[in-house]
């Protein structure tokens, strides 16, 4: 199983000391629970492992596992114990560890033992749920990524949100990009196929049955799906500059939205999906706009920090954005992500330096996902808005073109 990386950062400019002794006292906080297992399954360990790593992620456990030492075990108030049930199922059981009371004990099925992952996120989801804490449903849901295999050519992958679970389920040696998922309920996507032209193609990933949506010269993607999954920002370049779209899926009506002479891309729908922030270069320089669905709506600016803005994602009336700012000590230019609210003032700093790019929101709004580039190692980061917290995954041997969660 790869490795956590569970490095806690105090999103801000806190002092690294003050940073860890808040952590350290928010954990002595936490519900103490301990994952136990029975049985000799060879998936039960992983499932274990990933079950105490995803209760530490979720910020409301002080998680254990069976090689803890006794000292760290002592005052632990609940119990998780694994069995394998059946051989598609796996039992979890979660008790009181004083009075041995079961307060629930629930069978997990799955189809194939690679999808082990999704069984520690549910679990954990329950476990969270049964201690009444904010929800972590997002650990269930799949991501979606373009994976570099050589020049020109991509796959496109299911993860879990640790990587743990990778699943290519599109390899053509073909350039399959900018993956976008095509409903909630996560059952297709979008993605841009380079044929003699981008084309717009929406796959099935149950049935493996795939149809073209549109295709355009230069640039096509998906960029934004409404929630009901009927509408969609596109970004397309049907005259040689990129322009955004908005293509209803169910009349197969297409409609421009910018008439612009350089580039407007990355189109996200905000204020009841009656508006979009993008990304575009009209002031001589990348950075985020909002304009209403029609094109002769006026443009308004709405990052004014910095020069160089070049990528964002929105939930509700909040945006992220990612901002190139000023060489560091080291002459290297961090890329850091940003949250601001389109109703106010309110700007959060999420990163304090590296390469920080292509956030994503939660379903809930919740956390941020985002890749972050070093030069040792490439990670998937997760930012808990709600718990100032920040876990990085490794992305190993893997080179991330576009993802969506």
């Amino acid at each position: 199983m790869r490795i956590v990386w569970l490095i806690c950062l105090i999103l801000g400019f806190s002092r690294a000391a003050d940073a860890t002794l808040d952590i350290v006292k928010t954990i002595e906080s936490l519900p103490k629970v301990l994952v136990t297992t029975t049985g000799n399954n060879p998936y039960l360990r992983k499932i274990a492992d990933l079950l105490v790593a995803d209760l530490k992620v979720s910020g409301h456990f002080n998680a254990l596992g069976l090689n803890a030492p006794a000292n760290e075990a002592q005052g632990v108030q609940l119990v998780v114990q694994l069995q394998a049930s059946q051989p598609n199922a796996i039992n979890a059981k979660l008790y009181n560890a004083n009075t041995k009371e079961v307060q629930s004990n629930k069978n997990y099925q799955f189809n194939t033992k690679e999808l082990y992952p999704f069984i520690a996120h549910k679990i954990a989801i329950d476990a969270n749920n049964l201690v009444k804490a904010a929800p972590i449903d997002w650990m269930a849901r799949m991501v979606v990524f373009s994976k570099f295999l050589s020049p020109g050519v991509t796959s496109i992958v299911l993860a879990d949100y640790t990587l743990t679970y990778q699943q290519e389920i599109i390899k053509n040696n073909l350039l399959n990009v900018f993956p976008k998922w095509a409903n909630a309920e996560q059952s297709a996507i979008y993605y841009t196929q380079y044929l003699r032209q981008p084309t717009i193609i929406k796959y099935n990933i149950h049935t493996g049955t795939s149809k073209v949506i549109t295709q355009s010269q230069g640039m096509a993607a998906v960029s934004s799906v409404s929630a009901d999954g009927r509408k969609l920002l596109l970004s397309l370049a049907p005259r040689g500059q990129t322009d955004i779209y908005l293509y209803d899926t169910k009349n197969k009506e297409l409609k421009r939205l910018t008439s612009y002479s350089g580039i407007d891309v990355l189109g996200n729908f905000v204020e009841n999906e009656k508006a979009m922030v993008f990304v575009s270069d009209r002031s001589g320089y990348p950075n985020i706009y909002l304009k209403k669905l029609r094109l002769n709506a006026p443009v308004e600016q709405v990052v004014f920090s910095s020069k160089n803005n070049d990528s964002v994602a929105s939930f509700g009336d909040y945006i992220v954005y990612v901002s190139r700012e000023e060489r560091d000590a080291n002459g290297q230019s961090p890329f850091n992500l940003h949250l601001i609210s389109l109703k106010g003032d309110y700007v959060r700093h999420l990163t304090a330096s590296g390469v920080n790019q292509m956030p994503r929101f939660s379903k809930d709004g919740k956390v941020v996902m985002f890749i972050k580039k070093a030069a040792a190692q490439n990670a998937l980061g997760v930012i808990l808005l709600e718990n100032n917290q920040s876990y990085l995954f490794p992305l190993e041997n893997t080179n991330v073109q576009s993802f969506d969660w």
